[in-house]
């Protein structure tokens, strides 16, 4: 396995992969709102390229922060002139890079001997495309793979329709991985799908629901940032659109809905990762699911898949106002977390984006919302800061298995309440 690592190294060198020898996570600790603001003024200095994982918005959050190792010095002075207490949660990125991608050569090597494909792996995109394939042609009365157009750089964005006929009739939308670096959430997807149809005809609630509903599941959301997330930066967010007039690319997709667009939460720099973009919807990939959801017209629930922290959120986010059905959303959502507690104690909160964890403008279920589909969700799955974006493999299977029973709930009680 050294040896394998050593190789990568030298691999990751030769194709100018972005790497983070040394960068490590904090965890700072905010203990008034006077040291909130200090943390956002210390958000505002780009020269220290700080790459916030959770933002500093309200002092009952950490503040989760990926420190380059050339400014660890600057900003730890920083903190400790202001008397602000932090933590180091990760204390040499790379090292946890590397052993993840240790992991999934091995676990190429083992899929191409035994000819299996693990769902408790990360996988490229053509991977998991091919995959679809395979689950498609296992299923062919139950799946079908459809182009619902391509991405920026010219990628196909396919969804995955689980059906048992009629037309467009009454059904569930998920997608995962909207931001490419949180892995755990396409891997999520993939094993979800492959519940769905193994599950069919077995599952006496599920199959009750697929025969009344269709349910469309969308693996990669952002396939152009996801693949760059595998070859050339790790911890890349957002798509990989050329924005005019800086040399800074990409927008955030969950911050390009037409919904309270370019409003708090939002960037106007196109070199931030929260950068809105310049109008609403201009990012194919958000524009093609858009044009599906309108489209199809008969959606009524609308699911979407982030990481990390541990949350199962509904709108809104760009307004700290309660929604008409916010009662309903809050019921439907803690009774819906219960499940996923069952299963291994997994502690999820619930409410409002813009009350448990930021206020953001421009995100997908706040669009959703607006255009009638009720019971529009967003997670934020496993953990709550010990790895962030980089969860070990290990955890794919429990975090999808238990993310399921919140899943089915949904699903359920949406097939249960017409409307």
């Amino acid at each position: 396995m050294k040896g394998l690592w050593i190789l990568l190294v030298l691999v990751a060198a030769a194709k100018a992969e972005k790497v983070f020898f040394g960068d490590q996570v904090l965890r700072i600790v905010a203990e008034s709102q006077e040291q909130i603001q200090v943390l956002q003024s210390l958000e505002a200095r780009h020269e220290w390229e700080l790459d916030y994982w959770l933002h500093p918005v309200s002092a009952d959050l950490p503040v989760e922060v990926r420190v380059p190792r050339a400014n660890l010095d600057a900003v730890t002075e920083f903190l400790h002139d202001h008397n602000i207490r932090f933590e180091v949660m990760i204390d040499n990125l790379q090292e946890l890079l590397d052993e993840e991608k240790a992991e999934m050569e091995w676990n190429r090597v083992k899929e191409r001997s035994t000819r299996s494909f693990n769902f408790g792996a990360y996988h490229t995109l053509d991977t998991i495309y091919s995959w679809m394939d395979t689950l498609v042609a296992q299923y062919p009365n139950l799946v079908t793979k459809e182009l619902i157009g391509e991405s920026y750089e010219n990628r196909p964005m396919y969804v995955l329709k689980f059906s048992t006929g009629g037309d467009k009739r009454p059904a569930i939308w998920i997608d995962t991985g909207i931001h490419s670096r949180e892995w755990v959430s396409q891997a999520t997807g993939v094993w979800t799908a492959n519940k769905i149809a193994t599950d069919y005809g077995h599952d006496t609630s599920l199959t009750t629901l697929l025969n009344q509903m269709d349910i469309y599941l969308l693996i990669l959301a952002n396939p152009d940032g996801y693949v760059y997330s595998h070859t050339n930066d790790r911890m890349w967010r957002k798509t990989r659109s050329r924005n005019t007039g800086s040399v800074c690319q990409g927008v955030d997709p969950n911050r390009n809905w037409d919904a309270g667009f370019g409003g708090p939460g939002a960037s106007r720099n196109p070199c931030s990762d929260s950068y809105h973009g310049p109008s609403a919807h201009s990012e194919v990939e958000v524009k093609n699911v858009v044009d599906l959801i309108k489209k199809h017209g008969n959606f009524k629930s609308f699911i979407s898949v982030h990481a990390y922290s541990q949350l199962l959120m509904y709108p809104y986010g760009y307004s700290c106002n309660h929604v008409p059905d916010m009662a309903e959303l809050d019921a439907v959502g803690r009774a819906a977390v219960q499940k996923l507690t069952s299963l291994y104690g997994t502690r999820y909160k619930v409410g409002s984006i813009c009350r448990i964890i930021y206020q953001a403008s421009g995100g997908s279920i706040d669009w959703s919302y607006n255009m009638g589909i009720k019971y529009s969700y967003a997670f934020e799955l496993r953990d709550t800061g010990r790895y962030g974006f980089i969860l070990p493999a290990t955890q794919i299977i429990p975090t999808a298995s238990e993310t399921w029973l919140a899943l089915k709930h949904i699903m359920e009680y949406v097939r249960d309440h017409p409307y």
